[in-house]
């Protein structure tokens, strides 16, 4: 069976978002339409954003990554920090960033190791 993931987030006005999300995710893959951009993360594993007001705000995803802290400090770089940061009793460690909208995208981690 081959998979492929699309994780969506709405927004109320695609332009007025396009800039955060360009630098939270980079440089757009693709834009489908006029209102839509997608950035594919990994083969067949995609995120879009969408403009869609009367849904917007309500979205919720997370990615693991391998180096969450290199991919925070790349977010930083282009002038986002996280809203939040967790770090759960097994150690799993999440930056959590919150659109204009509300939409919450976070980027999970694994534990640090011992000494790091």
């Amino acid at each position: 069976m081959s998979l492929h993931l699309f994780a969506g987030l709405r927004v109320r006005d695609f332009q007025a978002a396009r800039p955060w999300y360009e630098r939270l995710l980079g440089e757009p893959t693709l834009f489908p339409h006029a209102t839509e951009a997608v950035w594919t993360l990994a083969e067949d594993r995609s995120v879009y954003v969408v403009e869609h007001a009367d849904g917007a705000g309500d979205s919720v995803v997370t990615i693991f990554l391998d180096d969450l802290d290199a991919h925070v400090a790349a977010v930083a770089a282009r002038g986002l920090e996280p809203d939040e940061r967790e770090t759960y009793s097994n150690g799993v460690r999440k930056a959590l960033y919150r659109d204009p909208d509300g939409n919450e995208l976070g980027f999970g981690g694994a534990p640090l190791e011992a000494g790091s």
